[in-house]
């Protein structure tokens, strides 16, 4: 038996059959400084409300996976110390051990899955790191996107990584990538990239009906919808180009491995960017969140 717990909003839009929308917690603990973490955090609730869905943040709380969070309870989250990172490897782990922790994209479709939530807006999907063909690293995200049936929506993989490798992969795992509005592929802080989307969709009706029909062909897995980070809030590519290089380099001479290596990259970034990737990361999430509202007030819809 898995100790779930329901926010009261939650519940009652679970009773009465309304749409959902599945979102991550490591936004919390690992993404951002308190309390900018939990205003955020509260910012894209909201954003998924005005859009006409109910939030439900994932978070593994003394060996209870919550799905939806109290107000005092994300609170408590933004300002806690030491909090685990889990994903596909030790979610189970956690719950069983009584453990506190955070989701990552691969945990948050987990979770959506066992609440019965179908779909879920991040920042960007983990992928395929920079010298994975001597390190091996690749995220969980990309497996889990070929085997949990959730419809992800993120501004892209995460600039940092090997993006042309993470959408080999992608396809070698038969995971549908959408571009939304547009034929490229986003590059997280930055709406093009030089890499074609393999798909391409420009209505969240549209997203929806894509998913269903993988439902009703019973195939396994998830759909990639690519979202662009708003014009008014990207950050070029050629700019972030050298300050990904140099944070790279850094991460590499201090030895860096694993988990360690998005959060840090991420920090580096932020800090040579003096602060400008975070306001592009707080504007491409709220933009996803309004996204995935749509597309589950659509499945709603279909569900009908």
């Amino acid at each position: 038996m898995i100790p779930i717990q329901f926010s009261a909003e939650v519940t009652k839009a679970r009773a009465e059959g309304l749409p959902l929308v599945a979102l991550e917690s490591t936004i919390i603990t690992h993404g951002m400084p308190y309390p900018q973490n939990v205003e955020t955090a509260t910012q894209v609730e909201q954003d998924v409300r005005e859009a006409g869905a109910t939030p439900a943040t994932m978070a593994v709380l003394e060996g209870t996976l919550h799905v939806g969070l109290e107000a005092q309870t994300l609170e408590t989250l933004g300002q806690a110390k030491n909090v685990a990172k889990v994903s596909r490897a030790d979610i189970a782990a956690c719950i069983a051990t009584g453990g506190t922790g955070a989701t990552t994209v691969a945990a948050t479709m987990i979770a959506a899955r066992i609440a019965g939530i179908e779909v879920f807006a991040t920042g960007g999907i983990g992928g395929v790191h920079k010298g994975a063909e001597t390190s091996f690293d690749i995220s969980a995200d990309l497996l889990e996107l070929a085997q949990t049936p959730v419809s992800v929506v993120a501004a892209g993989a995460k600039a940092i990584l090997d993006v042309p490798k993470t959408l080999e992969v992608l396809e070698t795992q038969g995971v549908p990538v959408i571009s939304y509005g547009q034929d490229a592929f986003p590059a997280f802080w930055s709406a093009q990239s030089d890499m074609r989307g393999p798909l391409r969709m420009d209505s969240a009706a549209e997203i929806a009906r894509a998913h269903a029909m993988r439902r009703a062909m019973d195939l396994p897995g998830g759909q990639l919808i690519a979202n662009p980070i708003p014009s008014d809030a990207e950050i070029p590519a050629e700019v972030l180009a050298p300050v990904i290089s140099q944070a790279q380099d850094e991460a590499d001479r201090q030895g860096i491995t694993g988990k360690d290596v998005t959060p840090f990259l991420l920090q580096r970034i932020f800090e040579l960017t003096e602060g400008r990737s975070l306001v592009a990361n707080i504007a491409l999430v709220r933009n996803n969140a309004r996204l995935a509202a749509e597309i589950a007030r659509e499945l709603n819809v279909i569900a009908r």
